[in-house]
């Protein structure tokens, strides 16, 4: 059993797997400095936990996985390693998308591409566009993304499409427009690394979203993390607004 429908007033019911999570990869700079690393050094390190994670979600046959790579505020980390990160992000794209594409699985890159150079941007455009039929797993990246962002652009675009609406908007007008449109609301979102924020991380989407943080390392964060955060999300009871007794009662009838 899965959503009942992917629009943002949907009730899902609660089920032994998430259909969609979101994850915050928290703590690369502080993995590489423990060792006495550069930070670029935990970069690296974290592409391979992406793969692990990748892998973990297809065998369990979740649909959808949404990484958080690069927000709007990180462009006020020191220049070197914001272009150490650009360059790293173009180089997995020239990688990775090819492997993709070979498991089926489709890539969407969300987040406000004008700050990216012409060459980063024909990349995207490139790796979505060959992995756009595939019916895998859907990989969403945000890279220069903000939640606030998400919903201004929204906005703006809502009230593009329809300028004469003079009956006011509601939810499912403005959620059609948001970035992640094509994918239902996260079930279960991670961040790792110890904060405990969302950090401006699709703010409409995880309204009611089971969060789960953890002290490990993004690069740490293996398989056996990624079973606790499930663990976790499978001992939660997710009443959305609704009594326990109605919970049960709804899935009893399902």
């Amino acid at each position: 059993m899965g959503f009942l429908s992917s629009a943002s007033t949907c009730i899902p019911i609660c089920t032994d797997m998430p259909q969609h999570i979101a994850v915050i990869m928290d703590g690369n700079g502080r993995w590489a400095k423990k060792r006495f690393l550069p930070r670029a050094v935990g970069h690296k390190r974290g592409m391979d936990t992406v793969h692990e994670l990748v892998k973990a979600c297809v065998d369990h046959k979740i649909p959808y996985l949404t990484l958080f790579a690069f927000s709007s505020e990180n462009w006020r980390r020191p220049v070197d390693e914001v272009s150490f990160l650009m360059n790293l992000f173009m180089q997995g794209l020239k990688q990775e998308v090819a492997k993709l594409h070979d498991n089926n699985i489709k890539l969407v890159l969300i987040g406000d591409r004008t700050r990216f150079n012409a060459e980063l941007i024909d990349q995207i455009e490139l790796s979505e566009s060959l992995t756009l039929n595939n019916t895998g797993l859907t990989l969403s990246i945000a890279v220069n993304y903000g939640g606030r962002w998400d919903i201004l652009q929204a906005v703006n675009k809502m009230h593009k499409a329809m300028p004469s609406h003079v009956e006011g908007f509601d939810e499912e007008h403005l959620a059609s427009h948001l970035a992640m449109h094509y994918a239902p609301e996260p079930d279960l979102f991670i961040r790792t690394g110890g904060e405990k924020r969302i950090s401006n991380f699709m703010l409409w989407q995880l309204a009611y979203t089971e969060l789960y943080f953890t002290d490990t390392l993004w690069p740490d964060f293996d398989e056996s993390a990624f079973n606790l955060a499930i663990a976790s999300y499978q001992s939660r009871e997710r009443r959305f607004g609704r009594t326990s007794e109605q919970v049960s009662d709804a899935t009893s009838k399902n």
